[in-house]
């Protein structure tokens, strides 16, 4: 009920969690583009950290976006409009921040490494916001195909694999120190870059193979992970509404 008092009682989560992804190309929305990601600066795969005062810029970045807009989400000062605004940008940097390579500024987050997918010539960071995704999932983005692939990884959540582990993921959960929590979120993610996302020199590889098959168990994971989370936060907001 929370959440469909800002968007609308007719508007679903799943149909504005790509909003701020098409907003961030128009004119009026260009100055959200750096709140997509936190560049950090490591050292892949040697070093990975990432640290608030040391990545984020003055231009802002996921982390304190997170801050920034939950705090707007709450404000019912501000109007309809820019509290729904808040809400919509929420609900995708909580997923932003949960991909490992939106946490790393290294070859400007795996955009600038070159790969192929199924022949074609794309980049690390598309293949892990999409293809990859798109294979697991069993589709392109499709209603049909995005309960579907939900449906397994809440039955992973409730009741297999990560059933014991879902605890440990809302461990920070506080709204009133998000900034805190959304730093945990994003090391959280970042330090995957160590142990397989970066690992070695992707550059040139053909990614629909071996490394493919190595990502699918991090990426369920860290969907999971944003899902619950994304959960568990809206619900502490509802809670001190």
């Amino acid at each position: 009920m929370y959440v469909a008092s800002i968007l609308g009682t007719d508007v679903s989560m799943a149909s504005i969690a790509s909003w701020a992804d098409v907003y961030r190309e128009t004119s009026a929305g260009k100055f959200s583009a750096p709140y997509h990601f936190i560049d950090a600066k490591d050292t892949p795969p040697t070093s990975c950290s990432v640290n608030f005062s040391r990545d984020c810029t003055t231009k802002g970045c996921s982390i304190s976006a997170v801050a920034n807009y939950t705090s707007r989400v709450q404000d019912t000062s501000l109007s309809a409009t820019d509290r729904m605004e808040a809400m919509e940008f929420l609900i995708h940097f909580l997923g932003d921040i949960t991909q490992p390579l939106h946490d790393e500024a290294e070859e400007v987050g795996g955009n600038d490494i070159s790969v192929t997918w199924d022949s074609k010539t794309t980049n690390l960071h598309a293949c892990w916001d999409t293809q990859m995704v798109e294979k697991i999932a069993g589709g392109k983005n499709s209603t049909a195909t995005v309960e579907s692939f939900a449906a397994q990884l809440i039955a992973q959540i409730d009741n297999g694999t990560y059933a014991s582990q879902r605890e440990d993921w809302i461990s920070c959960v506080d709204i009133t120190k998000a900034e805190d929590c959304a730093t945990q979120w994003a090391q959280d993610a970042n330090a995957l870059n160590c142990q397989y996302v970066l690992q070695n020199d992707e550059s040139g590889m053909e990614l629909d193979g071996t490394y493919y098959t190595g990502a699918v168990p991090y990426i369920e994971l860290q969907i999971s992970k944003g899902g619950y989370r994304l959960g568990a936060w809206l619900n502490a907001l509802a809670a001190a509404a």
